[in-house]
């Protein structure tokens, strides 16, 4: 069974990066986006690409961020 942590510091987020674990996104409690990895972040923003081409901005005050392992 997968376990969900939540990606709220930044610290959270580097470690998410590093690891290249995959990630589920929720936007007013809707799944956006699952699988895929963290490849950046800002204080405003994060940026995931789930395929080499895909690469999705998402607001850090507006979307829920969940790391999946």
């Amino acid at each position: 069974m997968p376990i969900n942590r939540p990606l709220i510091t930044d610290r959270d987020f580097q470690e998410a990066m590093e690891r290249q674990l995959p990630v589920r996104v929720f936007q007013n409690d809707h799944l956006i986006n699952s699988g895929a990895t963290v490849i950046r972040f800002t204080d405003t923003d994060v940026i995931i690409q789930s395929k080499v081409s895909d690469l999705t901005y998402y607001s850090r005050k507006d979307c829920e961020f969940f790391e999946v392992r």
